[in-house]
Order: structure tokens, then C-alpha cells, then sequence
């Protein structure tokens, strides 16, 4: 079940298969995207009411804000080549902030991150790639499928939001978090059921920041204002300006993420006690020239709880399938991750599934 990654798209296929696709993160997406060129019959099945996974941006009222995937890097010339499509469509964008590294330890609390990267984002925002893969195909959101069946070698699904599908495939692949396609699995036999089972997917807080004027650290200093930071110690992991993305406009915005230990500590604590931690500790930083009680009293602040939003220790497999049943696991966590990793994967599993036919 583990096989090489593909450098070129799926040849086509010798018959039409109906397949669906559950799951329309970029992993999903991808894979989607490659069946449908190889010939197949693809319908994507999305919980949400919208695509693109953790690659999400939440809108309010004059601002908007990416609270899932930060940004993505490419180092595949594959991938290379499809950011560059992105870039080409208006879809993605370079983004190059000026980042640091926080460190209580170290005297000046600030340095410079080792090495360089290209850093890229979504434009306007996070979820443009997203919806630009998903142009070209069947995608029904608000759609959770909540169980699967095998009858006279066909896929049954039951959706919870409207019962049971009198449309059956041939072929169910399963593009999302480890935990969630183990739910759907666990009542099949299949070993890939034990793959689902071989990560931890961890959790983490993430804040949205609206302040109503901007404070920014005195400019003077050559350490400061810097868009973004990784940050070594507390409960925050990284901070970043989501305002000096290329094609934000509004109100300024900083979004928050807690790491995964703290995250999963204060899972279930209240929402004012999570935001008054953050929020103390991102003004710890001097990141902005205002103490916790002066954001408080100029901003809005935002939660959102990722329950999966990323892997402990990923598979670095690419892809998971399993011929007998027709079933299939693509995903960030089954190779690196990261975004890069997600469209991979997908692209890995259209690859595997045309290859069987």
C-alpha cells in the first residue's frame, strides 16, 4: 500500500469509474482534479460550507483573516509549477514579511530566522487556491457523509444531512484528517483502518486579532515592526500580521496560534480565559506598543478551536489504498504535513487509483 511519488498526472483511464471524493481540502481537491483529467466520474463530498480544508480564511465585518495554514512553501517542481498556475489565475501571491524568532531565553527575546524561504499565500485570501481547484468539479458542501457501505461490490454513503445517496460508486477515497476517516473506517475491514491509527493529529487555538487603529512597535528599532514571529516559549507558537499579505485590505489583523501542548491542555477552557492568555502573551512579546488591557480596550478578538490542525509525527508514505475494497486515505498527514504535502498526496492517490485499471 505505500508506493513512489508520480512526477507527471495520471494517464487515462481504460474505463469510467465513479468515484467520490470525501473531503475537499487541497489534498482532496488535487486528487479530484487528476481523476477528473484521467477520465473518471468524481463527486466530492465537503462537511463545510465551502472548500479548501485548514487553507481557510474567517470573514467579519471590514476584515478578514487566514486562521488555518499560514502560508506554503514549494520545493517540488511539481507543486512549483501549479503555485506559478495559482500565481498566473490571481489565486496566490509571494509573501515576504519580516519575520522573527522569540526566544525568552536568549537577551534581546528576537532573532533572525536561519536561512531563507519562499513564503506563499492565497489572494485575496487563504481559500482562493482552494476554490480555483475546485472550479471544474461536482463539489457538494454542507454534505457529511457519516457512514459507508459495500453492496454487490458497489459504495453506499449516508449523508448526514440528508440520508442515504441512491447514486453508488465504485471507489470512496477518504481525503481528511486521520481521526475523522478512522470514524468512517472502523466498521469496514480494511487495513487501512490501522493506518488512520499510526498518527496523532494534535490540536490548536487560534485568535484573531481586529484592532479598530494600528499599533506598531517604534520603527526606529531595527528589530521591530516585524510582520510575523516563531515563538519559542509560552503558549504561543507563532503571531503574524495577516495584514501585510498582499491583497488585505481593512481593519489591522493579527492572528494567534497556540501550540499544540497548551492547545490541548485548554481544550475545553472557556473562550475568555483562552483569549486573556494569548492575548497577555502576544503582548509579552512588544510586538505592538500596547500592554493586554490597551488591546483589550481597542480591538475584537475571535476564536477558533482546529481539533486536527496538524500531525505529530506524519507518515511520509504519500498515499494509502487498499484495491480489494476500492477504498483510499490522501491527506497532509500521510506525507509531510504541509500544504505541499497535501496536493502530493491527493495527486499520489489519483495516481495509485489509475494505476489499477
Amino acid at each position: 500500500m505505500t508506493h513512489s511519488l508520480p512526477a507527471s498526472p495520471p494517464a487515462s483511464l481504460p474505463v469510467q469509474l465513479h468515484i467520490a471524493v470525501i473531503g475537499a481540502g487541497i489534498a482532496g481537491l488535487a486528487c479530484a482534479q487528476a481523476l477528473v483529467a484521467a477520465g473518471a466520474l468524481v463527486q466530492v463530498f465537503e462537511k463545510s460550507r465551502g472548500v479548501s480544508g485548514r487553507m481557510s480564511t474567517r470573514k467579519g465585518e471590514g476584515w478578514q483573516c487566514d486562521h488555518g495554514a499560514q502560508y506554503f512553501t514549494a520545493r517540488d517542481p511539481a507543486f512549483r509549477a501549479e503555485v506559478q498556475r495559482w500565481i498566473n489565475a490571481g489565486a496566490a501571491a509571494l509573501w515576504a514579511p519580516e519575520v522573527r524568532v522569540y526566544d525568552s531565553a536568549k537577551a534581546d527575546g528576537f532573532t533572525s530566522p536561519f536561512g531563507s524561504v519562499d513564503r506563499f499565500v492565497g489572494t485575496p485570501g487563504m481559500t482562493a487556491p482552494g476554490r480555483l481547484l475546485a472550479e471544474n468539479l461536482s463539489v457538494r458542501c454542507n454534505a457529511t457523509v457519516d457512514s459507508l457501505q459495500r453492496k454487490d461490490g458497489r459504495w453506499l454513503l449516508h449523508i448526514a444531512e440528508g440520508g442515504p445517496l441512491e447514486t453508488s460508486f465504485d471507489i470512496v477515497l477518504l481525503a481528511m484528517p486521520a481521526p475523522q476517516a478512522g470514524v468512517l473506517l472502523r466498521s469496514l475491514e480494511t487495513p487501512l483502518l490501522a493506518v488512520t491509527q499510526d498518527v496523532r493529529m494534535r490540536a490548536a487555538w487560534a485568535l484573531m486579532l481586529q484592532l479598530d487603529a494600528p499599533l506598531a512597535a517604534d520603527s526606529a528599532d531595527p528589530d521591530y515592526p516585524a510582520d510575523a514571529a516563531f515563538v519559542n516559549s509560552g503558549p504561543l507558537r507563532w503571531v503574524a500580521r495577516d495584514t501585510s499579505k498582499p491583497l488585505r485590505a481593512g481593519k489591522q489583523i493579527w492572528l494567534l496560534h497556540a501550540t499544540p501542548q497548551w492547545s490541548e491542555t485548554h481544550l475545553e477552557a472557556p473562550r475568555e480565559e483562552v483569549a486573556a492568555d494569548l492575548l497577555g502573551a502576544f503582548a509579552d512579546l512588544g510586538m505592538v506598543t500596547a500592554s493586554v488591557e490597551a488591546i483589550g480596550s481597542s480591538a475584537n478578538w475571535t476564536l477558533h478551536r482546529w481539533l486536527y490542525a496538524d500531525t505529530e509525527q506524519p507518515l511520509n508514505r504519500g498515499c494509502a489504498w487498499d484495491a480489494d475494497a476500492g477504498l483510499g486515505l490522501c491527506g497532509d498527514w500521510l506525507l509531510d504535513g504541509k500544504v505541499e504535502g497535501a496536493w502530493r498526496s491527493g495527486r499520489h492517490l489519483a495516481e495509485v487509483v489509475a494505476g489499477e485499471f
